[in-house]
């Protein structure tokens, strides 16, 4: 939206430029106008150093890096072109580079800012964190990003909400310069995420890392756990025997015609052994198939030691033949050899029971 003057009775909208046309520079005018005033592409920041680059191997240097009042470090990339390029790209190596960064080395490099003052630079940054001491905080490893252009590409845009989304914590600051009076004006907005929403976005974003922290934790639950089921199997069968541990609740083997399989299944308190039946004909023949074996049923479980659960699920496009029992991925890993043992006793016996009546049906 353009900027207006009020003229008596009507508003007259205030001439657009570009920096380009002002003959107003990156890093001569507006990274210099920037760190002098942070403030307009945030609140709660102070500049630790522009044109940070301390590390090796790169001659890479970050526009401006600074410090939030809640100890993350922000790195600001600068462009003063129409469509920002790919500083996100840009932008999100510098925040890796950075992210192992401690509080002692954010000192040294304001020091330096400052000239070379140590204590000046210790002293300023203490005050700001509201620290006494810097053993008080340390530096998060969540570096958040702001990006600063005269506008955006749509391209980009998208890019940085799917990062956003993804956990990253990126803000597009549009820095649109006008003319009026032989005067620069720079419009300084916030368009990513809308600060109206900020604090939604937030919250969204820390549901979704701890969902994510929630499900990697239980994937290593679970390969720990078919790992360790694996190997106890392979002196009493050798249905698993090529079969890799799993991130999933389930693993899978073969019985010896396709569109039947022999699965075991985690809940969090309980265990399922089944042979599951899905032909490629469809419903009414997966149907028919669980049919034909539930006919033999007193004689299967007869075999088996013990009585099976018959399950056709309706509206399903599979039927299932199942034995649950108590025990799942909740339980004390001290347990898990019992009910592991448990699960392939299951398992082999439900494929001495059902394979041959498997290859029999018609």
């Amino acid at each position: 939206m353009p900027l207006f003057t009020i003229n008596q009775d009507k508003l007259e909208a205030v001439p657009e430029t570009s920096y380009a046309q002002e003959a107003i520079l990156e890093r001569k005018h507006l990274q210099n106008l920037l760190k002098q005033h942070i403030a307009a592409l945030g609140p709660d920041m102070m500049v630790v150093c522009d044109e940070f680059s301390d590390w090796e191997d790169s001659s890479r240097r970050i526009d401006i890096l600074c410090i939030s009042n809640e100890a993350q470090l922000v790195v600001v990339e600068l462009k003063r072109t129409e469509d920002g390029g790919h500083m996100e790209l840009q932008a999100i190596r510098y925040a890796a580079m950075v992210s192992s960064m401690t509080l002692d080395q954010a000192v040294n490099a304001h020091s330096r800012f400052l000239g070379g003052d140590q204590e000046k630079a210790k002293s300023e940054i203490l005050e700001f964190l509201d620290l006494n001491t810097l053993a008080e905080a340390e530096l998060s490893d969540d570096v958040k990003i702001i990006l600063a252009a005269s506008n955006f590409s749509d391209e980009l845009i998208t890019s940085v909400m799917w990062l956003n989304k993804s956990g990253l914590d990126i803000t597009c600051v549009r820095l649109k310069p006008y003319k009026l009076d032989g005067k620069i004006l720079i419009d300084a907005t916030q368009i990513v995420p809308l600060p109206e929403a900020s604090n939604y976005e937030i919250k969204i974003r820390e549901q979704s890392r701890e969902i994510r922290k929630v499900k990697t934790a239980r994937q290593e639950i679970f390969k720990r756990f078919w790992s360790q089921l694996i190997d106890r199997s392979l002196g009493k069968t050798q249905l698993l025997a090529n079969r890799n541990a799993s991130t999933d609740h389930w693993l899978s083997a073969g019985i010896g015609r396709t569109g039947f399989s022999l699965n075991i299944s985690l809940t969090e308190d309980r265990s399922r052994v089944e042979c599951y039946i899905r032909l490629k004909e469809g419903e009414q023949a997966s149907l028919a198939a669980f049919k034909q074996l539930y006919a033999q049923r007193e004689a299967l479980e007869g075999k088996f030691g013990g009585p099976l659960d018959w399950q056709e699920l309706p509206g399903k496009i599979g039927c299932r033949i199942c034995e649950d029992t108590i025990g799942g991925w909740r339980s004390p890993e001290a347990e898990w050899p019992a009910l592991q043992d448990q699960l392939i006793d299951t398992l082999v016996r439900m494929e001495e029971t059902l394979r041959a009546p498997i290859e029999q049906i018609s």
